[in-house]
């Protein structure tokens, strides 16, 4: 059996609301005192936050106890066009017409057009063993480009691990339109976690350039110099809280190395982080670390059709995706807490 829910605005006010509920699920709605719409999913397990009308952003999951999201300074979501204005959420989709940090001969926001859409609708599909919520927002630009973005969340049964999907097709009837697209999932923090993966272990390099927002220091050109000679270890975070500002790596072609990466994060406690996804669909993977008084992630692997270096890089380097007209993409990582 499986039935809809549509999400219309007036479901979402200030007194949290449970709009759904069973022996197995629970779904609230609420608005923030900023005045950003949520919807939180709640199984046994735990619970998935999303703002169906913002980006569908994922602002926070949690689950056996654990809290996935970034430390930050944000308490809660702000209403924003730019996503370094509401920067404290756990996922965010970084694209689409460009991703990323812009680069020499870009003119996108960081992150690109899509992070904080405005979503035209959003529904809630309930089966017998899943929750989804999917949001629909159409782009159009006279002039420019055209298109259709349907993100979605999937919470199963019972399960410490979730679907973030995208879909996008060019609606234009003549014209190509550029993609590049980021799952930009900003894990908590995870003092001196191990990274394990299905990659080779020199898989990830260090980024050599330097984007606007990072201002080296003298301590962080020499963590820099002490990567390149081999004395950290990509794939731990020993002495990352010395990360300030940020250290991040890539991996490139990673589908030419498996067609399922599978990339975890281990804390002492026992617990492990998992991020999964075809590599068809996402061939570079990013990690982004950073450690200070304010913000704290760890965001292990980044699943990207590019790295995150803005589109003329992108274009560059070959990995720019030219969408034709009426073509769909589709794109899904899971993740969240790895089940045994």
């Amino acid at each position: 059996m499986q039935y809809e829910i549509n999400l219309i605005k007036s479901l979402f006010t200030p007194l949290e609301t449970e709009i759904l509920h069973s022996e197995q699920w629970s779904v609230t709605a609420k608005t923030y005192s900023s005045g950003v719409a949520s919807l939180t999913i709640h199984n046994s397990l735990g619970y998935v936050e999303v703002l169906p009308f913002m980006g569908q952003i994922i602002w926070d999951a949690n689950f056996c106890g654990h809290s996935l999201r970034m430390e930050s300074m944000f308490s809660e979501p702000k209403p924003a066009t730019l996503i370094e204005d509401t920067y404290g959420c756990f996922a965010f989709h970084s694209g689409l017409l460009a991703a990323g940090c812009p680069g020499e001969g870009d003119n996108h926001p960081l992150h690109g057009d899509f992070a904080c859409a405005p979503v035209d609708s959003a529904k809630l599909i309930v089966s017998n063993d899943a929750i989804r919520v999917v949001s629909c927002c159409e782009y159009l630009k006279g002039f420019g480009n055209h298109y259709l973005a349907n993100p979605a969340v999937t919470l199963r049964q019972d399960s410490s691990m979730f679907d973030i999907e995208l879909r996008v097709q060019n609606l234009s009837k003549y014209a190509s339109m550029p993609l590049q697209y980021m799952c930009h999932m900003n894990y908590a923090f995870v003092t001196n976690g191990k990274i394990t993966q299905n990659l080779p272990v020199e898989a990830f390099k260090l980024r050599e350039s330097v984007p606007a927002h990072v201002k080296p220091t003298e301590n962080w050109l020499k963590i820099n110099a002490d990567i390149r000679a081999g004395n950290r270890d990509a794939n731990s975070l020993e002495g990352a809280e010395e990360f300030d500002p940020e250290i991040v790596y890539f991996a490139d072609a990673v589908d030419e190395m498996t067609k399922e990466a599978i990339i975890e994060l281990d804390s002492q406690n026992g617990t492990v982080f998992e991020t999964r996804f075809s590599t068809e669909s996402f061939p570079v993977v990013t990690r982004w670390i950073l450690h200070n008084a304010d913000q704290k992630v760890a965001a292990f692997a980044l699943p990207g059709t590019s790295r995150p270096e803005g589109r003329e890089a992108a274009r560059q380097a070959g990995t720019l995706i030219e969408l034709a007209p009426g073509e769909v993409r589709n794109f899904k990582v899971t993740t969240g807490i790895k089940e045994k």
